[in-house]
């Protein structure tokens, strides 16, 4: 399971020996039949110091082929933002870590683990929504809003590690308790990044948070990062991944996968979006001050991933993501 001690214990290399293995087995597959061919359109825009990649997200594995790309033609090696949910069998957390993969964490995801760890089974969609509710009415110092949902009492009453940070009711509520956990993995996460950057290697970073064939609107965490780090965006448009990629087998079908980039987006080009660098990412003060901010910074980022893509691909007319919702994105 992903939780504070595992993110603690997670460490990144510049050049993890697995990338390169994986680089070589990833080429031999594509060469064979059905044959995978990979696109690179503009690639030559790409600065020599690292960067975040933005980029759609389309199917499970569209970043693979993109890895290899990068690896082959300039011996860029990535950390990549990933669900936190994969980090949750051992076997496959192990890679993960290996490949410099950095789960991603949000409240949805820590109120569900915690829900299903404590009750049993994992919370219908209402009493998600209402949990969510209460912890961010907590977070941003709303009022608690009113629910006729019943909720189990035992998530506030009875005493826990919870997913790593120790939960005493006695001391804190449970909506407390959630946003102190987050925060703590929060802080962690932003660190990780920035000894991604330190450490020369390219952050990609899928914005509109989940899978869906056409691109959605952007969350603001790509960002808060690129803000706080004064770090270059590269915006990345991936067609044709999902048909070499249609379900969860890793395993490639054959066709033909183009990646286009854009221009760089060095942090002095968005300075009606600059905030002050000493603000701490991911918390509820940076979000309530500057959330305007990040939110224009973004959109502006994925309106170039839009016009990197294929017409099926891109922006539907609501923006709306096609992925999944509610709690069942963490299980």
């Amino acid at each position: 399971m992903l939780d504070l001690p595992r993110l603690q214990r997670l460490k990144l290399t510049s050049e993890p020996r697995i990338h390169d293995v994986m680089g070589h087995l990833l080429t031999a597959s594509y060469l064979k039949p059905p044959r995978t061919r990979i696109v690179a359109e503009g690639f030559e825009k790409v600065p020599s110091t690292p960067v975040i990649f933005a980029m759609n997200h389309t199917d499970r594995y569209n970043y693979f082929p993109f890895q290899v790309y990068i690896w082959r033609s300039a011996k860029r090696y990535t950390a990549t933002w990933v669900k936190g949910k994969y980090y949750e069998h051992p076997m496959l957390a192990t890679f993960m870590e290996m490949t410099n993969q950095l789960p991603t964490v949000s409240r949805g995801y820590l109120i569900t683990k915690d829900f299903v760890a404590t009750v049993g089974r994992a919370p219908s969609d209402a009493e998600y929504a209402a949990l969510r509710a209460r912890v961010d009415s907590v977070a941003f110092g709303r009022p608690m809003p009113e629910s006729d949902v019943e909720l189990p009492e035992i998530l506030f009453t009875r005493e826990r590690d919870m997913l790593g940070r120790r939960f005493d009711p006695r001391r804190e509520t449970y909506e407390e308790g959630v946003n102190a956990l987050f925060g703590a993995m929060m802080r962690r996460f932003t660190e990780l990044n920035r000894q991604a950057l330190e450490l020369g290697l390219d952050v990609i970073i899928f914005p509109q948070g989940t899978r869906s064939k056409r691109l959605s609107r952007g969350h603001v965490g790509i960002a808060q990062l690129a803000l706080k780090f004064k770090a270059t965006v590269v915006p990345v448009g991936c067609n044709g991944s999902d048909y070499v990629y249609p379900g969860a087998s890793p395993f490639a079908k054959g066709g033909t996968i183009t990646y286009r980039f854009g221009d760089p987006i060095p942090y002095e080009a968005m300075a009606e979006y600059h905030v002050p660098t000493d603000f701490e990412p991911f918390t509820p003060e940076a979000e309530t001050l500057y959330r305007d901010r990040f939110q224009g910074y973004v959109d502006e980022v994925m309106e170039r991933v839009n016009d990197l893509l294929d017409p099926e691909y891109r922006f539907s007319e609501d923006r709306g993501s096609q992925g999944v919702k509610g709690s069942a994105r963490f299980i």
